[in-house]
């Protein structure tokens, strides 16, 4: 009787970090904690002529008649645009966090020698770490406020507010974003340390779930600019009709992409080979390390530091290099995706 292949074809993991989509008001610093004074904020849009600021064909731009004729040409955009009303100097952003639990259980899997396999690994895992390295670091990006984005640039004060909803004790924390850094997780406080105890005892099954309800403030200046997401323009008809920036909203209200939110909850990787030589700082956690706006993968498959080539071995029981690789894996799965591995 032929052997059993230990490899998984369907292999698929659910997330475990779940935010809500975030929801954008207007309030005054100074009244911030009194409900009534926020307000939701709306999205306009502006009619803009613009100059052509692209690079040019050397036959333009080496002809200064060729080169007038161009630039005297109107660049003509309709945009989305979002900022706080005239008396309002603070942004506030909500959302929901639910963490759930159940890592060690693959929501497909079709081999079940690769199933016991990686559920053993993973039981060990909970067992001797119990995701104490990530669910602090998971809180420290909620307390710095990372999941502001452009939003906490400039911003003269930041505090977030984040409070136990699936719980009797009501339990609450005030961070003051500013104080904690986004360019290492060494600014670790007992508040942190504590939000983080919650959330590795959700991730390791302590209890089911923990659901958090976290609001940030940003005294970012009175009319100033505030920043959703921006959703992606797949038609290209380059007809002046269309917006050329589209911002996102909710019924109306300005909003930021849960996806938005989750990527920067998940920012925790200093792990990558190439850490202490770049400024980056933090990456997302993905499974090559890949950084989109700079146009880079941080863990190349040749180097062996890729998410496949670290879970292969970790689900086959086989001991990886060091903890951080585990810490690595671990929090890809957290993070959910599809695995499989051809049987072929």
């Amino acid at each position: 009787m032929a052997k059993e292949k230990n490899t998984a074809s369907v292999l698929a993991f659910e997330k475990k970090l779940v935010p809500s989509d975030g929801f954008m008001y207007g309030t005054i610093w100074e009244n911030r904690n009194d409900k009534n004074s926020a307000t939701p904020l709306k999205l306009k849009e502006k009619s803009v002529r613009g100059t052509i600021s692209n690079r040019l064909k050397a036959a333009i731009k080496n002809d200064p008649l060729k080169l007038n004729a161009e630039v005297e040409k109107p660049n003509l955009q309709r945009v989305d645009s979002c900022g706080l009303a005239m008396n309002q100097d603070t942004l506030k952003l909500s959302f929901t966090l639910k963490v759930l639990s159940g890592v060690e259980y693959p929501s497909a899997c079709n081999n079940q020698l690769f199933n016991d396999s990686y559920t053993k690994a993973a039981r060990e895992y909970i067992e001797n770490e119990k995701f104490t390295e990530l669910a602090i670091r998971y809180a420290a990006n909620i307390a710095n406020g990372r999941f502001l984005w452009r939003n906490r640039v400039g911003a003269e004060n930041i505090e977030v507010q984040v409070k136990v909803l699936n719980s009797e004790t009501g339990k609450e924390w005030v961070f003051d974003a500013t104080e904690v850094s986004i360019r290492n997780f060494d600014s670790s406080t007992a508040d942190i340390e504590e939000l983080g105890q919650k959330i590795s005892q959700a991730l390791s099954g302590e209890p089911d779930f923990l659901l958090l309800d976290i609001t940030a403030f940003a005294q970012v200046g009175k009319a100033q600019d505030v920043y959703p997401s921006e959703e992606l323009v797949l038609d290209k008809n380059n007809s002046k009709s269309k917006k050329s920036k589209i911002l996102y909203h909710v019924d109306d209200v300005a909003a930021m992409h849960s996806q938005k939110i989750g990527n920067a909850l998940r920012t925790i990787d200093t792990w990558y080979p190439e850490f202490e030589e770049v400024t980056t700082g933090p990456i997302a956690i993905e499974p090559y390390g890949a950084v989109t706006n700079l146009g880079k993968a941080y863990r190349n498959p040749k180097d062996k530091a890729d998410f496949f080539t670290l879970f292969d071995q970790f689900a086959r029981g086989e001991a990886l290099t060091d903890k951080d690789s585990e810490h690595y894996v671990m929090a890809v799965l957290v993070r959910g995706g599809v695995f499989g591995e051809s049987d072929k």
